[in-house]
């Protein structure tokens, strides 16, 4: 097998449109980690993602009367601007089918390289069905993302050029996974030429197709997907990718958003330039090894796989990048609600920097602070918690209270006595014009509502905290309502911060 694609990668068609990106040294990020750090920068292609390999190594092996009749695809960001981009070359057809969710800036980017989008349906799945009923009433070609043995070839050139650049030893080298072609194709040309160095994917933990596939020995399909690295956000890996995979690769490691997000802010450190989330998965998934094996003095790669960023997304990852990197503490304090004690916290922080600051009167008898404050390793909110408590300041550390970081730091304002029954209920929905609108009208209820926050973080999910005024007698019908709700929900009634603050 590898055999058979070493040499498909070797005569890989790519560079008619795609380009030999460096191979750059993170010097400030390879000092903090204390290894030799270098990122493969694909966020550098013509389409700022490695997806036009793929693509048009595909395209490019078709038949003139293939080609003649046009190609069509199914994407909602890189896929399709690498297959319009590679029509444009080839002089074709391209019909992409996008959801209608798909931001307009990268229609708009797939338009501009002559593609022909059809808005379909309001996810991935909706689009990808309808391309495939185009595909054969139109008679195009489907030019499939990742399970299509031209596109894995694509995608391994990326380790031809890092070999060839680097001679010298590699430890390891990561790739983000989606369908699995990136990992597939440079785990066999890798393995082919340099079988010392490890191959190791890496996925958003909430979106581990390929994890759990390879722990299963077979293609498992997930019911939901997290959509934040939407680049890699697949609920089934390609069968072509499985195997290779199987075979090639050496490890799967998971990180969560906020360590993607700290992923994020190292490279735009060390280059100046802002990564998807998807594209700084690699990254994510190297500092997480390199913590988790103490690794010191060795080279390692890591494939910056795309920058198609929106926006709007970089107030989220700015808010939660500094906690997914251990830079800053998030930590309810209890000061006695009397003269003093509010300069004795403040005392004891000097020479700390405060991030953030929420403070509102709740009794006669004490007071709850909400305090983000910057730190320099991980010890350091046990360490914090600690010495307030040392000084009769009774502390909880929030920092890795998902209610907290979302939610309650933009809502801190005091108790309210008067909403008694009150249950808190945190949700999720897919975000999309009218997203908020549409939640609102299929919670409408004879139940009051008691406290409401939400907030657009510019992701693909919609997150909502919500206090409803339920009786005791009504606690089973409530449920029912929740499970004929249809979105994710999480009781949060019991959760320590809300009550500190809100309960």
């Amino acid at each position: 097998m590898k055999n058979d694609y070493l040499e498909k990668i070797r005569n890989a068609r790519v560079y008619d449109v795609a380009k030999k990106t460096p191979l750059e040294y993170q010097p400030n990020l390879s000092a903090r980690l204390d290894n030799r750090l270098l990122l493969k920068r694909e966020d550098m292609q013509p389409v700022f993602s490695f997806k036009i390999r793929g693509a048009y190594n595909m395209m490019a092996h078709l038949s003139k009367e293939a080609l003649a009749s046009g190609v069509i695809a199914a994407s909602a960001g890189n896929h399709a601007q690498g297959v319009a981009l590679s029509a444009q070359k080839l002089g074709c057809r391209a019909v992409i089918v996008m959801p209608t969710t798909t931001p307009l800036i990268k229609v708009n980017a797939v338009k501009s390289r002559g593609g022909e989008v059809v808005l379909f349906g309001d996810s991935y799945s909706d689009a990808y069905l309808h391309a495939l009923e185009l595909e054969k009433s139109e008679g195009l070609t489907f030019v499939h993302p990742y399970d299509d043995p031209e596109v894995i070839a694509g995608q391994g050139t990326i380790a031809m050029e890092i070999l060839n650049e680097h001679p010298e030893p590699i430890e390891v080298i990561f790739c983000c996974v989606g369908g699995g072609g990136l990992l597939a194709g440079i785990a066999a040309y890798v393995k082919a030429l340099r079988p010392e160095i490890k191959v190791i994917g890496v996925e958003a933990i909430d979106a581990d197709a390929m994890t759990q596939s390879l722990k299963a020995g077979k293609r498992v399909m997930l019911d939901q997907v997290g959509l934040f690295a939407d680049g890699a956000a697949v609920k089934q890996v390609g069968e072509n990718t499985f195997k290779l995979c199987q075979a090639y690769v050496d490890e799967m490691i998971l990180v969560d958003n906020d360590s993607i997000c700290a992923a994020i802010k190292d490279v735009f450190e060390d280059t100046r330039s802002i990564l998807e989330p998807a594209g700084a998965l690699a990254v994510a998934g190297m500092k997480e090894y390199i913590k988790r094996n103490n690794m010191h003095g060795k080279t390692m790669v890591g494939i910056a796989s795309g920058a198609n960023m929106n926006f709007d997304r970089l107030r989220f990852v700015a808010e939660r990048a500094e906690i997914g990197e251990k830079r800053e503490a998030v930590l309810a304090v209890t000061i006695p609600e009397k003269p003093g004690s509010f300069k004795k916290f403040c005392r004891l922080l000097i020479g700390r920097s405060i991030t953030e600051f929420n403070y509102r009167y709740s009794d006669p008898q004490s007071a709850h602070i909400f305090v983000g404050i910057a730190i320099n390793d991980d010890n350091a909110p046990s360490q914090l918690v600690e010495m307030l408590k040392a000084n009769d300041l009774p502390a909880l550390d929030l920092s890795d209270n998902e209610v907290a970081k979302l939610h309650l730091r933009h809502l801190v304002g005091g108790h309210a006595p008067q909403a008694t029954n009150e249950l808190i209920y945190r949700f999720e929905f897919p975000e999309k014009p009218s997203a908020l609108m549409n939640f609102l009208e299929t919670m409408g209820h004879d139940w009051n509502i008691s406290l409401f926050h939400y907030r657009n973080h510019g992701a693909d999910y919609g997150r909502v905290l919500v206090g409803m005024q339920v009786p005791p007698s009504d606690r089973v019908a409530f449920k029912v309502f929740l499970d004929k709700l249809g979105y994710p929900y999480w009781d949060e009634s019991n959760n320590l911060a809300y009550k500190l603050f809100l309960g």
